[in-house]
């Protein structure tokens, strides 16, 4: 700084001199030296930043103040990297696909902030029964989320949150056509495609159709997935196991109108290679093993080792002018 300062004096100390015989119209021409100096004693808040700061971006504060429930899952999930990948930011209108306990949603109420807005879509409510589980008691639960939800919604974020709301895949509100700007698909899309394939109704179609329609123009589609290897009977991955084929995904989302724009392998897998006999809910977090099987722990054993299932994540794009 003392240079500078002695820089200054200098040139004025040498205009002075010069007097009246100086051109008017003349200028002193800055030396590069110049220029560095007058840099380094700007202001150094309009300096630019620091790509060696340490400060926490929003997201990874985000992630950082969440429970221990929730990171534990990371390293499996990779969640950082994939709503940065799919493009998403603060502010934006986001719907999440098959919410459930709200793994995602706790880190996305936040995120978004006050000024975003969350937009949960339950599978079609006439899928429920098709489960095995869904008993009377089940569906009078299942029939009372989208109120639920909201309220819910509200335990896992305090202060600037989200506004959160619901529907019905299948049943979208007209008013959000063309208002969002990202929608999430995280493994919600086998058991909407295992019945489909069934022929019990088109609850994929239908889903992706929604998707379409509550895009702007040029907004996104991101979609996280069990993958079933190429090698793999098609019969087995219908969705039924868990798992989809990437070509066929791909296929659904090209024929409701959207453009595979990237894919990633930030959630592959590589060690999970299912057999025929294997389902994906055999792996964490489920671990989902007969307990009359002899061997239960030793197969507990072997699957918690493999980890979560083998995901592709394939990023779309509704056209600009759609």
């Amino acid at each position: 700084m003392r240079t500078c300062v002695l820089l200054l004096i200098v040139l004025m100390l040498a205009a002075c001199r010069a007097g009246d015989d100086a051109p008017a119209e003349a200028e002193p021409v800055e030396s590069a030296a110049e220029e560095q100096a007058m840099a380094e004693a700007s202001d150094p808040e309009d300096a630019a930043p620091d790509p060696a700061d340490p400060t926490p971006g929003p997201l990874q504060s985000v992630l950082d103040a969440q429970p221990d429930e929730i990171k534990a899952r990371y390293d499996a999930r990779h969640p950082r990297e994939t709503l940065e990948f799919f493009g998403i930011e603060p502010g934006m209108t986001v719907v999440e696909g098959l919410p459930g306990g709200g793994w995602y949603t706790r880190i996305l109420l936040p995120y978004l902030g006050s000024g975003g807005k969350l937009i949960a879509a339950n599978y079609p409510l006439d899928l429920w029964p098709n489960f095995p589980f869904a008993d009377e008691a089940f569906m009078e639960r299942i029939r009372q989320w989208p109120e639920q939800f909201p309220i819910q919604a509200e335990e896992w974020c305090e202060g600037d949150c989200a506004e959160v709301s619901t529907f019905w895949f299948g049943d979208m509100p007209a008013e959000l056509e063309g208002t969002v700007d990202v929608v999430l698909f995280v493994r919600v899309l086998h058991n909407m495609a295992n019945f489909q394939n069934q022929g019990v109704d088109n609850y994929l179609d239908r889903a992706f159709a929604d998707a379409h329609a509550a895009l702007r123009g040029g907004g996104m589609l991101g979609v996280v997935q069990h993958e079933a290897r190429d090698d793999m009977p098609d019969e087995w991955a219908d969705g039924s196991a868990g798992y989809l084929k990437r070509d066929f995904v791909i296929e659904r989302a090209e024929t409701a109108g959207f453009e595979l724009v990237g894919e990633s392998d930030i959630n592959a897998n590589p060690d999970d290679r299912p057999t025929t006999d294997e389902v994906v809910w055999r792996l964490p977090p489920s671990l989902s093993v007969p307990e009359e099987a002899e061997d239960a722990e030793v197969l507990r054993a072997r699957y918690e080792s493999i980890g979560e299932s083998h995901r592709m994540t394939l990023k779309f794009r509704k056209p600009a002018d759609d």
